[in-house]
């Protein structure tokens, strides 16, 4: 049986020592997550994750959700309890405003328990996650009504919430949608339509399920200029907050998918189905694009969470498993053979994924960091910035800690040997439940193509350079530091590549958009590759500075990890960049036939 446990104390270093959360202090939230309140947040988290949220993760998996007869949805034996904890425990509402029934307190302790959530199990976190997502955009977009009408059941759990965007025929194009919205004369509308993939559609964890529904009004605009969002609840709601009549909504069926058995993803047929306007008429996407963003960022959180789990088991398994002998001579001489973790070929797959996850997780802190800058700080220029890092790292935190989550979950299983190829060691779950956060939420290569074609050129390119301003910064003022040239040496030269990178696009991709689009995947990798190693070059410096104090085996550790990963991944940029270069001649010139 699989275990896992939540990197409590890797999230303390990171927010205390790395990125200085408590710096923040002045942000509305921040002076009540004092250093005691923070610890205590996420040791009640990492037990939530641990005993309640993961011995259900194996069940979830060979279960699955069943539907039944009457079109209801059935959640894995024990499911229901482990939400009712997530939901009782108050974690639903940890960074929703107190006015709602939240606690208030900074999105990026709620970001770091998503990733226990998710490490833990995946499937089941989806529920609170898609809630939380819903919330959010209601919280931006919804009338006053709205709020107060659903914020506070679904703070408290009673009611969960899904985003409904595909469509059989129409998935990243949003604009071919096909669902109709008729106004009923009374400030509401008729909604018909099908929607498919929907996560949570259907399921009995809560007693309402809050669906965010794009549709097209009729007469509205044709494309993505006439998409209108709407709040569509399973069940009606009366005047006094009670629920009412049965709404014209249902799962049509459960799709028999790879992984996150556990979660329900539905078929949702809309048959006349009342609906509420969130927003501006024909401005959905705009209402829709607050919880996509904010789901973006949760499947990045998802990815680090397979990654960090599978490495758990594969490093726990490489210490037990005795085959062969190392090359420089018997570790275990009293055993038959010595345990897999000696050899240089297990380690480095090993080291390799703990150097990701460990830079993984203060990228994905430090952007949590910037939204909650972006929202709550008072001082317009700080917001810019926050804003610029949360558009610019937004597609590279979905899809590279994906990617690389996917691949480590795979790296993981192959210590296994056949026992990885065989369910009960419960690593086949892994990457198969890691393998949908590269599909869904805009799959990866959409998330590089909007990278280079909308956030790249964004506002003259603001975003990029403040970036490369802020890590050349921080390479000449570190420059002469003996502890820290392993680290800024190499960040250097990844520096070097990507601001080459840039410049090629510069001058290539006008002319030529190929040029752009066979490269895009190339350069949000070349991106993410930096942005780790800037990570890599705080952590290192935030150690040191530890180690000065007080000598650390943990700290020194964390050096070695951090110097691996600039001397044997950071390299990789090189590489991304001669594949940007080569251009997208070879790659469009084969007729379609010809494939």
């Amino acid at each position: 049986m699989p275990s896992y446990k939540a990197p409590v104390e890797d999230v303390l270093f990171i927010l205390n020592d790395v990125l200085g959360f408590q710096r923040q202090s002045n942000l509305k939230g921040f002076a009540d997550a004092s250093p005691d309140v923070v610890e205590a947040v996420l040791t009640e988290g990492a037990k939530l994750a641990e005993e309640v949220l993961a011995p259900l993760n194996a069940v979830g998996d060979r279960e699955g959700c069943t539907r039944q007869a009457d079109g209801s949805v059935t959640t894995p034996k024990g499911y229901r309890a482990g939400y009712d904890a997530y939901a009782k425990g108050g974690w639903m509402g940890l960074s929703v405003p107190e006015e709602f029934g939240g606690q208030g307190l900074p999105h990026t302790l709620n970001t770091a328990i998503q990733e226990f959530a998710s490490g833990a199990n995946l499937a089941l976190s989806m529920y609170p996650g898609l809630t939380q997502g819903a919330m959010a955009a209601l919280l931006v977009h919804g009338s006053d009504e709205q709020k107060a009408t659903y914020l506070p059941k679904m703070v408290e759990g009673a009611w969960t919430g899904t985003m409904n965007l595909t469509e059989p025929h129409c998935g990243t194009d949003l604009g071919l949608l096909k669902t109709k919205a008729v106004p009923n004369g009374d400030g509401s509308y008729s909604l018909t339509g099908t929607k498919i993939f929907i996560s949570a559609g259907e399921h009995d964890l809560s007693e309402n399920i809050v669906h965010l529904v794009i549709a097209r009004i009729e007469g509205a605009p044709a494309g993505t200029k006439g998409i209108s969002l709407f709040v569509v609840p399973k069940f009606l709601v009366n005047p006094d907050g009670s629920l009412g009549a049965r709404n014209g909504v249902s799962c049509g069926s459960i799709e028999h998918k790879m992984g996150i058995h556990g979660n329900s993803t539905c078929v949702m047929n809309y048959d006349g189905a009342t609906g509420w306007l969130v927003g501006q008429e024909n401005r959905g996407l705009n209402a829709m694009f607050v919880m996509m963003n904010e789901a973006r960022l949760a499947v990045g959180v998802q990815g680090l969470g397979q990654s960090e789990v599978a490495y758990q088991n594969a490093v726990a398994y490489a210490k037990d498993r005795l085959q062969g002998r190392a090359l420089t001579g018997a570790k275990a001489p009293d055993k038959a053979a010595d345990p897999i973790i000696v050899h240089p070929d297990v380690r480095r797959t090993l080291m390799g994924i703990r150097a990701f996850n460990e830079a993984a997780r203060a990228l994905m802190l430090w952007t949590a960091l910037q939204a909650d800058i972006g929202h709550r700080s008072e001082d317009a220029a700080e917001r810019q910035r926050a804003e610029d890092h949360m558009g610019l790292m937004t597609p590279v935190v979905k899809a590279v800690l994906t990617d690389k989550g996917f691949a480590n979950a795979v790296e993981a299983q192959q210590m296994f040997g056949g026992h990885g190829y065989i369910e009960e060691w419960g690593m086949s779950q892994f990457v198969r439940d890691a393998r949908i956060a590269m599909i869904y939420e805009g799959a990866n290569g959409i998330q590089a193509m909007d990278l280079i074609g909308r956030k790249l050129p964004k506002d003259g390119g603001r975003a990029m350079m403040g970036f490369l301003a802020e890590v050349q910064t921080f390479v000449k003022d570190h420059g002469e530091d003996e502890g820290l040239k392993p680290f800024v040496g190499p960040l250097q030269a990844g520096l070097n590549d990507l601001q080459g990178a840039t410049m090629w696009f510069m001058q290539n991709a006008f002319s030529k958009p190929d040029n752009a689009g066979a490269g895009a995947t190339d350069y949000l990798h070349l991106l993410g590759l930096v942005a780790l190693g800037y990570m890599w070059a705080r952590i290192a410096k935030a150690a040191l500075a530890s180690q000065a104090e007080a000598a650390s085996d943990r700290m020194a550790d964390k050096l070695v990890v951090g110097r691996f990963f600039m001397e044997r991944m950071l390299p990789e940029t090189a590489l991304r960049l001669v594949r940007i270069k080569a251009g997208s001649e070879t790659t469009m010139a084969l007729a379609a036939e010809a494939f």
